[in-house]
């Protein structure tokens, strides 16, 4: 069987047009039921949705494979579709999916198509393969793609394993590292996972072999021979998989996303002896718990994202709509009505100026939703507006967002010992009323008072800066935003700018902050995008098309446009970027420039005071670390 056997003509979308993940997955599973192969459509849709909620089935690079096993699937096939402007997925890399592939597969014990799947998922890992899909001109010729390199796959896989059995005696002889994958539903990911581990070993000179714990059963299994012989074992799962063989061998237990993402770095730990030794822990604990372990830092950052993310869209859109509110007022620029003072002006404050207000509840709600799950919502945004109302502003909240989290937590293991007959008062009755008390007694009487009063004695520092005090703190700030492009230190910058903000109530001191943390985050696309122009062959052909999109990525704020460069280059890279970008921040603050919107890039210099300067400090922080990227970046040599 081959994959254009499950892959029909009416169910590839060569110029799909989505808006939304939800309109995707809608759109594949309407693509899917015109093949034909589904029993129940609703129920299958049903499936697909819950196999997103276990995790994205975005991989990354552009690529999205989502997939359900079902009793509503009377035959397996595949449906296929192009987003040629890409929608926000979700994806393991945080990028818009543009290539997708639904796959469908029967609950049956007749599993010979997940040979083909598996075929077609270690095919997505070529780039090749995938820029030749997206030039595809007609579902004919992309199904004649398909087929070519179906065939090569094939014939590449039968020259190997001659290969392997004509020199394994010389085999024994080298590096042999271990691993399994295996993902919720054993579709797609297992498969990737295994083949970027097994790309990766072969570039390093490392032998390696993979077992995937897929929908097919156990594939490639190791042998307890192999076991003893290998260097290390990488269990890269996010199911219940045997480990006990492991007993006594250096193991590391990751998420099957790092198995695609991260081959490099955990074949290196197995090799310099980092894994620790597997001290076989009951199977079901050792293989469902430990690979989703993390540090109590890591929990509290995601936590802390997972507030930040769901308040930036108010921030921003309330930042940018008081902003184009000061832009239309400029006949009443230095009067008490400035920014009001016209109807249209007043009508985009008032609605800004509302989203602004609740930005508070919100990160402090779903800070909490996160610890405490939906309990926890209500807890968290009732804190928020305590923070809000009590003087200690945004960071106040963000004690609240944690407080109402492990408030739920703790009523979750007080409560534990009532009867089930109970079990539905907790969380309508119990959880609320008790945790609204707590929560109102230790923002009102603990929180507020001291995070209040830290307010007051940062708004009066920043105040009181002398110019040399302001321009290290814009350098600093600016660098921060370049270390690493939209990670933990990037975003600490941001949401020290935007508390700032916040707790100033748009104050020409916290707008200079947000003004140095902006320029800081806008330099690093620019930066890559003019190096690219001007050292064409310091960059691939691929790169420098990239580089044309980081310019509107650079003057839009964005700054994780950098991210790939980074990645490929990052002793280069970051440290350019971080300079030219702690240099513009420095620049902001020394010639006065301020902005009173918490991002919008260009979008928003009509309402930047001094905006010529605060264009002449992104432009040389720019220029600055594109030289740096010119002169350090080596020559590329392209076939």
């Amino acid at each position: 069987m081959k994959i254009a056997d499950l892959l029909a003509k009416e169910s590839i979308d060569l110029q799909a047009k989505v808006g939304s993940k939800a309109e995707a997955l809608e759109h594949l599973v309407t693509l899917m039921a015109k093949s034909g192969k589904l029993a129940d459509e609703a129920e299958y849709k049903r499936c697909v949705l819950a196999r997103e909620e276990e995790g994205s089935t975005g991989i990354g690079e552009g690529i999205a494979i989502p997939h359900a096993k079902t009793n509503a699937v009377k035959a397996p096939g595949l449906a296929a579709m192009i987003v040629s402007e890409g929608v926000d997925f979700a994806s393991l890399d945080d990028q818009p999916a543009k290539l997708f592939f639904l796959i469908a597969a029967p609950d049956t014990e007749d599993n010979v198509h997940l040979d083909v799947l598996s075929r077609l998922s270690t095919l997505l890992m070529d780039e090749e393969f995938t820029t030749a899909l997206y030039a595809a001109k007609s579902p004919k010729e992309f199904l004649s793609i398909i087929d070519k390199f179906e065939a090569d796959k094939l014939a590449e896989e039968a020259e190997e394993a001659a290969e392997q059995a004509a020199e394994a005696p010389a085999a024994e002889a080298e590096r042999l590292v271990l691993a399994v994958t295996a993902c919720p539903t054993g579709i797609a990911h297992t498969y990737m996972a295994a083949e970027a581990l097994q790309n990766m070993a072969e570039k390093m000179g490392v032998t390696m072999k993979v077992e995937t714990n897929g929908s097919g059963g156990v594939k490639n299994k190791l042998t307890a021979e192999e076991i003893a012989a290998a260097e290390g074992i990488i269990v890269a799962c996010d199911k219940n998989v045997p480990v006990e063989r492991f007993a006594g061998k250096p193991v590391i237990f990751v998420k099957v996303a790092d198995g695609i993402n991260k081959p490099k770095e955990l074949i290196e730990a197995i090799l310099e002896g980092k894994a620790a030794i597997y001290e076989g822990k009951s199977e079901e604990k050792q293989s469902e718990a430990e690979p989703t372990k993390e540090s109590t830092g890591r929990q509290i950052y995601k936590h802390l994202m997972n507030g930040v993310s769901h308040m930036l869209p108010f921030v921003i859109g309330g930042g940018i709509l008081i902003a184009l509110a000061f832009l239309l007022d400029m006949e009443f620029a230095g009067t008490a009505k400035f920014g009001s003072g016209t109807p249209a002006a007043a009508f985009f404050k008032n609605v800004g100026g509302r989203a602004l207000s609740i930005m508070m509840p919100i990160v402090a709600g779903y800070i909490a939703m996160s610890i405490g799950e939906r309990p926890g919502l209500m807890l968290g945004i009732v804190g928020g507006f305590l923070a809000a109302s009590g003087g200690s502003g945004f960071f106040g909240a963000l004690f609240a967002g944690f407080i109402g989290g492990y408030l739920v937590l703790a009523l979750r293991k007080l409560f534990s010992a009532l009867p089930d007959s109970l079990e539905g008062l907790k969380p309508v009755l119990l959880y609320p009323v008790c945790g609204l008390v707590l929560m109102g007694v230790l923002m009102t009487y603990v929180i507020n008072p001291p995070t209040a009063a830290f307010n007051n004695w940062l708004a009066a520092t920043l105040a009181s800066m002398s110019t040399v005090s302001k321009v290290l703190l814009g350098f600093i700030l600016g660098g921060m935003m370049s270390i690493d492009f939209g990670g933990p230190i990037n975003k600490a910058a941001y949401v020290f700018g935007t508390a700032s903000l916040a707790a100033a109530d748009g104050s020409a001191v916290s707008s200079a902050i947000m003004a140095s943390v902006m320029v800081g985050g806008m330099v690093p696309p620019l930066a890559i995008s003019l190096s690219t122009m001007l050292f064409k062959n310091k960059y691939t052909a691929r790169e420098r098309q990239s580089g044309i999109t980081n310019v509107i990525m650079g003057m839009s704020f964005i700054t994780e446009g950098a991210i790939p460069f980074a990645a490929s280059d990052p002793l280069r890279v970051i440290p350019c970027c971080a300079l030219g970008s702690a240099i513009a921040g420095a620049l902001s603050q020394y010639f006065g420039c301020s902005v009173p919107a918490p991002h919008g890039g260009v979008f928003v210099f009509g309402v930047v005071q001094n905006w010529p300067m605060y264009f002449a400090a992104l432009l040389v922080g720019s220029v600055v670390a594109a030289v740096l990227l010119g002169f350090l970046k080596k020559k590329v040599v392209e076939e």
